[in-house]
């Protein structure tokens, strides 16, 4: 286990590697994406439904909530600066997100055991209604992001 100065080096290297990618990633800032918190292994994306996120039944299309779920998965699983990319993921969709809704992803490290990781990724609204669960498989591919 960590002692107490390990432990903000690596809170120190999660927020720099974050940063890092908050700036490189246009794809999640063009959908209003915010990175709330942060922690090695451990990430919380907020998203706010707009009109045109809506699909035909007038709810969040999936795919932005997806998008949130792996953006999330994304910030966690590189917070520990070694570039870290998916490979597999999958989502279940338990209740629809609507426009102007606020929702929170939140992505928590289960399992990471040399290159590879396990990362549950839940999405909820400013209720705390749970609209997705989302499990992610990545794997580090070398180098570091900062």
């Amino acid at each position: 286990m960590p002692n107490d100065t390990q432990r903000i080096d690596l809170q120190a290297l999660a927020e720099a590697a974050s940063a890092a990618m908050v700036e490189r990633d246009a794809a999640s800032r063009s959908l209003g994406m915010a990175l709330a918190d942060i922690r090695p292994g451990y990430a919380v994306l907020t998203m706010r439904v707009r009109p045109d996120m809506l699909n035909g039944h007038r709810s969040c299309h999936g795919g932005f909530i997806f998008a949130l779920a792996d953006s999330a998965f994304a910030f966690a699983c590189n917070s520990h600066n070694v570039v870290t990319v998916g490979a597999g993921c999958t989502i279940d969709y338990l209740a629809p997100g609507r426009e102007g809704d606020l929702l929170t992803a939140t992505a928590v490290e289960r399992a990471l055991a040399g290159r590879s990781g396990i990362y549950d990724v839940d999405v909820v609204n400013q209720d705390g209604v749970l609209l997705a669960t989302f499990r992610g498989k990545s794997r580090q591919v070398g180098g570091t992001v900062v």
